[in-house]
């Protein structure tokens, strides 16, 4: 990455945040993906006290892009495909405040465009239910102890990534070939 291209930053919870990181880390135009948390108290940021569920905080990603390569709202409708942005507290068997749908805006913009594509597909009624994605201004990121950074790639063998994030990636790259990384 150029020292002078910082990218555009996007926080985002959809669940567990090995999920999201490694559709992230797919993605073309994204620069990095940091799994972590935000929404709560500094103090309470580790991965112990967070699975409480008591903490107000939200297992998210960090995804830093570059927008001149993928734009926001595409960041947003690779986010809403590709976790369930219309039940509460919940994705799969993964329950809790702490896997809630949540988009922590960086700036009026984000936050607006956010409102606007959940809006968009509130009114496409392709979803059975309404979106309950929370929308709220970012405040800290706190990363996750090293033990959850590039989980998905450090252990695609163990039976919750085969069954919980391998059928992620599957969808990822049946809806959104065109905005893969090239593999190498």
């Amino acid at each position: 990455m150029d020292s002078e291209m910082q990218g555009e930053v996007a926080t985002l919870g959809g669940g567990c945040f090995w999920c999201t990181e490694a559709v992230f880390n797919s993605i073309e135009g994204v620069l990095k993906v940091e799994s972590g948390c935000s929404g709560g108290r500094p103090e309470d940021a580790t991965y112990g006290r967070v699975s409480s569920g008591r903490t107000g905080h939200a297992e998210v990603v960090q995804v830093t892009f570059d927008p001149k390569v993928i734009t926001f709202r595409e960041i947003l409708e690779i986010f809403f495909a590709t976790h369930d942005p219309t039940t509460l507290n919940r994705q799969g068997a993964d329950v809790g405040p702490q896997y809630r749908s949540v988009v922590f805006y960086h700036d009026d913009a984000q936050r607006r465009i956010t409102e606007g594509v959940i809006e968009e597909l509130n009114g496409e009624k392709i979803l059975k239910t309404p979106i309950v994605t929370q929308v709220e201004a970012y405040e800290a990121f706190h990363r996750a102890e090293e033990g959850h950074i590039d989980y998905y790639e450090r252990n695609r063998g163990q039976p919750y990534c085969r069954m919980v994030i391998d059928p992620k990636i599957l969808k990822l790259r049946e809806r959104f070939r065109d905005r893969l990384k090239a593999v190498s």
